[in-house]
């Protein structure tokens, strides 16, 4: 079984390293015990020289696919049928991107954009499996989400969840994969925006005063000792850790605060926008605040193969507001240096405007937005070609941004975790850190 938490190190698991270490002691004829020791020290002098820039990650996913064109990465020397019908507005730093973003674009400087995200999956369940895990999907295994891997490594703080759907879990592959359901997202079950929005399970039920609630806490561990005793049952461990954190929330007043969006200032609820996209944004900043690791949402629908300006248009205002919001509020507050803020979606759109005056799915080359969390600002990495078809340099792979982003945490992305069968599974497995975007 994997060790759990921090130190990263798993006594008699040998990982790829491992091996190299045994086959050349192995001549300086030491025993198993001398080797485990020698092998321990080295795996801890090198874990120990990851130090986590970032705390925790907002991962904001906007499912079905947006356009680089009309975003991040605007062609406006292209033919009109590649550029599209949105122009252009110059950011802070002297670049250009979509006239769809204009608060983002004052705000350049806080950001880095990869404009050369690639993959080769042109479905968007395939898209979404790379993006939420760093890994091709594979019919042999299911991979842990990022937030299930970090979960696993760091687990609960200020009891929190580590890890915390908005306003669910927004797809399968956000799960835990192979690791044990017991690190698997908390969903908030309702949507921030709503007007009657209350966390499912936060509060006592009726009738049951603090005193009650204690007895019947001891009455139920009683029974699951010895229920617990006759199943070693994944399902059954999960739900003990799901009580025992939400018992946790419960007697924690400040933990059970950070959900409650009242208690922001009207004034910083209508900065974010009083909508889908601000609502949600807003609430992963005080979930990070108060001490989640990592915060998931999702927003809108950007699977756009028709009327692609009219949708734009539609989605990306509350969008632009919400994010601009997010990082002025985390900078404001001395957050944004130790929060990863980062923005993806499962693909990007063809090159061309299609005859329903949409753009359809296109893998080969799209970009995300990173901010904060050890990320420098103010810099675009990498390039599409003229008419975002493919990286023109630097591409970047979903596993070199998923080691980049653990790397940020302090987590070794090459680390080897047990799936079943006993099987040693690499947390990320080629990723390359992109070194160039970070401080």
């Amino acid at each position: 079984m994997a060790c759990q938490g921090n130190p990263m190190i798993r006594p008699g698991v040998f990982g790829r390293r491992g091996f190299l270490v045994a086959g050349s002691a192995a001549g300086l004829g030491l025993s198993l015990p001398e080797l485990l020791m020698h092998q321990a020290a080295a795996e801890k002098k090198q874990y120990d020289f990851i130090k986590a820039k970032a705390k925790s990650v907002i991962h904001i996913f906007l499912p079905g696919g947006i356009a680089q064109q009309e975003s991040f990465d605007p062609k406006p020397y292209s033919p009109l049928e590649y550029r599209g019908e949105m122009g252009t507005v110059k950011t802070n730093t002297g670049e250009v991107i979509c006239n769809s973003l204009p608060r983002l674009a004052k705000q350049a400087d806080k950001y880095c954009v990869i404009r050369s995200m690639s993959h080769g999956e042109a479905a968007h369940e395939r898209g979404t499996h790379n993006m939420f895990t760093g890994y091709k999907p594979s019919p042999a295994l299911q991979y842990p989400s990022f937030g299930a891997v970090v979960s696993h490594e760091y687990g609960p703080r200020n009891n929190l969840p580590a890890y915390i759907c908005i306003p669910n879990v927004p797809n399968e592959y956000a799960g835990t994969g192979y690791l044990p359901s017991k690190y698997s997202g908390f969903a908030l079950g309702a949507d921030p925006a709503r007007d009657d929005f209350k966390v499912r399970d936060l509060n006592l039920a009726g009738g049951v005063d603090a005193d009650r609630f204690v007895r019947r806490r001891e009455m139920l561990e009683k029974i699951n000792q010895r229920f617990n005793s006759a199943t070693s049952a994944d399902n059954v461990s999960a739900m003990n850790t799901f009580y025992e954190r939400a018992y946790g929330l419960l007697d924690t007043p400040a933990a059970k605060e950070a959900f409650d969006l009242s208690k922001e200032d009207a004034k910083m609820r209508d900065r974010y926008g009083r909508n889908q996209a601000g609502s949600r944004m807003l609430m992963a900043r005080r979930l990070v605040e108060a001490g989640s690791r990592l915060v998931t949402l999702t927003y809108g629908s950007w699977d756009m193969h028709t009327n692609l300006t009219t949708g734009i248009k539609s989605q990306m205002p509350a969008f632009d507001q919400g994010v601009s919001a997010l990082l002025e509020d985390l900078s404001e507050r001395g957050m944004l240096d130790e929060t990863l803020v980062m923005v993806t979606s499962e693909f990007g759109r063809t090159p061309k405007i299609n005859a329903d005056a949409g753009r359809d799915h296109w893998p080969k080359v799209f970009s995300v937005m990173l901010a904060g969390g050890g990320v420098k600002g103010g810099i675009i990495h990498g390039a599409s070609d003229a008419t975002a078809t493919e990286p023109d340099s630097d591409p970047v792979s979903p596993a070199d941004l998923a080691t980049t982003m653990y790397h940020l945490l302090g987590i070794v992305a090459d680390k080897e975790l047990m799936a079943p069968g006993a099987r040693p599974i690499e947390i990320v497995d080629g990723g390359k850190l992109v070194n160039n975007i970070l401080v």
